[in-house]
């Protein structure tokens, strides 16, 4: 009687491993899981940031339509936790939801997307690369400074064209500034002087917050306990 001899298959050749094995099939699972969570954890985050964005603080010294709130905050403890790519989808998600209530003509939202991503991209890469109390301060004080500068060349090259079609003529905004601060003379330097100062106060509050409050929340956000 002849020996039967069972020959592996190429591809068990290649790789020394059955892929059908149920160790594999573990990993995909396990994978599978992991991004369920975190589609799940954006999702709610997003939501999170959407219903923050109505909890508006008016401010005194700025201008009536300058207002505080802390919806950045979801997107930046998304992109500490689940990196910079999470934390702007947050950004997206949370100002398309808020599109479909908007009075602002959509300009509002694509001026928040911007800044948003100006704040919780730089975070979200230094953090990855910084896994520290250390790194996620300089990566959101870093992404907060960014905001500010950018919000500047954002409102007086996009943002504010686009109200003075749509909400108020110029010498009306300037007019709130000026009531203010008198000696205000043009648009660009009331953005200079009240809303990059204010931009980067109202993201320090937000990273504040989050040096207070991630670490407490990222074993519940990552799902290990």
């Amino acid at each position: 009687m002849s020996d039967v001899t069972t020959k592996p298959t190429n591809a068990a050749k290649k790789t020394g491993r059955d892929k059908t094995a149920p160790g594999a099939s573990g990993t995909t699972a396990r994978r599978a899981g992991v991004d369920i969570r975190k589609l799940t954890v954006t999702a709610m985050l997003s939501a999170v940031g959407f219903i923050l964005m109505y909890l508006e603080i008016s401010v005194p010294f700025v201008p009536p339509f300058l207002k505080l709130d802390f919806s950045e905050l979801p997107a930046l403890i998304g992109a500490f936790s689940m990196g910079p790519v999470s934390g702007i989808v947050i950004c997206l998600v949370k100002n398309v939801l808020h599109l479909l209530v908007s009075s602002s003509g959509g300009i509002g939202e694509v001026s928040n997307f911007i800044l948003g991503v100006c704040f919780v991209l730089p975070a979200g890469l230094i953090y990855k690369k910084w896994k520290t109390k250390k790194g996620a301060f300089i990566g959101a004080l870093a992404g907060d400074l960014l905001m500010a500068v950018v919000c500047v060349f954002s409102n007086y090259f996009i943002v504010y064209p686009i109200y003075y079609q749509i909400m108020a003529p110029q010498e009306t905004i300037l007019a709130m500034y000026q009531a203010i601060l008198p000696g205000m003379e043009n648009i660009l330097q009331s953005i200079i002087v009240f809303n990059a100062p204010f931009t980067f106060i109202k993201g320090l509050f937000s990273v504040i917050i989050a040096m207070l409050i991630y670490k407490p929340l990222s074993p519940i956000i990552k799902g290990s306990i």
